[in-house]
């Protein structure tokens, strides 16, 4: 860790001059911003919720305990300011090469299904709230974040297939430095999918797409068209 300094011109009264005054301009100035040598990925844990506030880059996990790191670069800590009725000093992440969007947790995605599985789906995220990101970022789609109801006999086989570009709601950030993204509202899942003749199907129910081409239908979540 090295510690950027600031110069502070403080005038203080000349009986002001004791150690422990002196000792809180020296803590004050020293804390301006703590920046870390060693690079964070997204994922990794950054400090416990009740010590750090989440900054820019950062973000508190789910049960509200941790605090980690939505991007790749150095971890920066500013302490709270002098007076501050919250004492926790602010963790972000800073030097990372991000220049587009980003996905947080409550962001509306929209991914390229790349592999379909018994438990699960995979995907490339192209868009962050309408925006296109500049790296890659990777979801999972669990089997009980395809829908909100009959969860146990959601078959992903019948919801999604490679090739599909769905809606999705990020919910948080995986083990796996993969985005956990949920299709479990009526206005999320599949928008556009080709059928296996290679048509771009037109949806018929919140259940079914059917192919232009040939007529045949196919399962799919089907995200509700505005």
């Amino acid at each position: 860790m090295h510690v950027r300094r600031e110069v502070i011109h403080i005038h203080l009264p000349r009986r002001s001059t004791s150690k422990c005054d002196m000792v809180g301009m020296v803590i004050e100035r020293d804390s301006v911003g703590e920046e870390g040598d060693d690079v964070v990925t997204p994922g990794e844990f950054l400090g416990e919720a009740t010590e750090f506030i989440a900054g820019k880059g950062a973000y508190v996990s789910p049960n509200g305990r941790s605090v980690r790191a939505c991007l790749t670069g150095r971890r920066k800590v500013t302490a709270a300011p002098p007076g501050s009725h919250d004492n926790r000093s602010t963790i972000e992440i800073v030097g990372h090469k991000a220049h587009g969007a980003v996905p947080q947790p409550g962001s509306i995605v929209i991914a390229r299904v790349t592999k379909v599985m018994a438990r699960n789906a995979s995907a490339d995220i192209m868009c962050v709230d309408s925006k296109a990101v500049k790296e890659k970022f990777s979801g999972i789609i669990r089997q009980q974040d395809v829908r909100a109801t009959e969860i146990d006999k959601v078959d992903m086989y019948q919801s999604f297939r490679p090739g599909d570009i769905v809606r999705a709601l990020v919910l948080s950030l995986g083990d796996a430095r993969a985005y956990y993204l949920s299709t479990a509202k009526n206005e999320l899942g599949v928008v556009s999918a080709q059928s296996i003749s290679g048509g771009t199907m037109v949806p018929i129910s919140w259940t079914e797409m059917q192919c232009p081409l040939t007529g045949q239908i196919e399962q799919r979540k089907v995200a509700k068209v505005d």
